[in-house]
């Protein structure tokens, strides 16, 4: 069996992506090259890793068991850079984090951004993800730091807490809902929301709130920011769900109030979530204490 680094970072490219020609691309490859790189490592393995599709490729169970021990093999490699002091020999590190919303849009740019300035050689790739498909991916290696709701099952991960991570309801000053003191995410769906795009991790996670209530959000229309949300109810247009940190970054105005909800998945606790901290490379530790400060 003879595979070098080159080889597995392909192999995992064109997993990730789903065709050989992307996995090419994203290797910095030529196609030729790829595919013979390719042939030659499931030569070596004496079965196929991909079944070949028209519109791209899909695991065998061969490549699926692959894949777990390519991450595995790729972080150890990483680690072992990191060991080697400084990344003498021209190596740099790179951090695969994946996480919700609300991390994404208040809590990560200022500690992210004084992590990325301390450690120039370090690159980090963030994702933002539902916490439940956070750690199933921090068990089989496909990232390497995770920041989940406490809401998920964390055994097996090495788990610290993060920030406090409360959803509340926003409203328009004159609207039916504005004179509560408290109520529950159900009652307010007889209403028009304004929500963020459909593909955000904090709709995934409304939108299962509400089919467990067994209804369905009536979205008037989806924005990209909590401050365009904020804007759209504000001219009375619907209400919405968003952080308390991000009403209270907005200051939003006398036009719109907050509301608590009282369902307890709303009152979240975010966790910095990594498989084996003790066995991660330096950076990923350094970044991990860096957002924790």
């Amino acid at each position: 069996m003879h595979f070098d680094l080159t080889d597995l970072k392909l192999f995992l490219h064109i997993c990730e992506r789903g065709s050989i020609t992307a996995g090419a691309a994203a290797s910095h490859l030529a196609l030729p090259s790829a595919s013979a790189r390719l042939r030659g490592m499931e030569a070596s393995l004496g079965t196929p890793l991909f079944n070949r599709k028209r519109r791209g490729v899909t695991l065998t169970p061969a490549g699926l068991a692959l894949t777990h021990h390519a991450r595995l093999l790729l972080q150890q490699v990483a680690h072992m850079q990191e060991d080697l002091g400084e990344y003498a020999l021209g190596f740099k590190g790179r951090i695969r984090l994946l996480c919700n919303t609300a991390a994404i849009a208040e809590f990560l740019p200022d500690p992210l951004a004084a992590f990325l300035n301390a450690h120039p050689n370090v690159d980090v790739d963030i994702q933002e993800q539902l916490s439940h498909r956070i750690v199933p991916a921090l068990a089989q290696g496909a990232a390497d730091v995770g920041i989940v709701s406490d809401a998920v099952d964390l055994s097996g991960m090495d788990a610290l807490p993060f920030r406090p991570d409360k959803l509340e309801l926003i409203a328009p000053a004159g609207h039916a809902l504005a004179q509560r003191t408290s109520l529950r995410f159900a009652e307010t769906l007889d209403y028009d929301y304004i929500a963020l795009e459909a593909s955000s991790a904090l709709s995934g996670y409304l939108d299962d709130q509400a089919a467990r209530a067994g209804r369905q959000m009536r979205i008037r229309v989806r924005m990209r920011a909590f401050s365009a949300i904020a804007r759209m109810v504000e001219h009375g247009l619907g209400v919405a769900v968003i952080p308390q940190s991000s009403a209270r970054r907005l200051r939003l105005g006398p036009r719109v109030c907050r509301l608590p909800l009282s369902d307890p998945w709303a009152d979240r606790r975010l966790m910095l979530c990594v498989r084996d901290l003790a066995a991660a490379p330096g950076y990923v530790q350094a970044l991990v204490q860096a957002l924790r400060a």
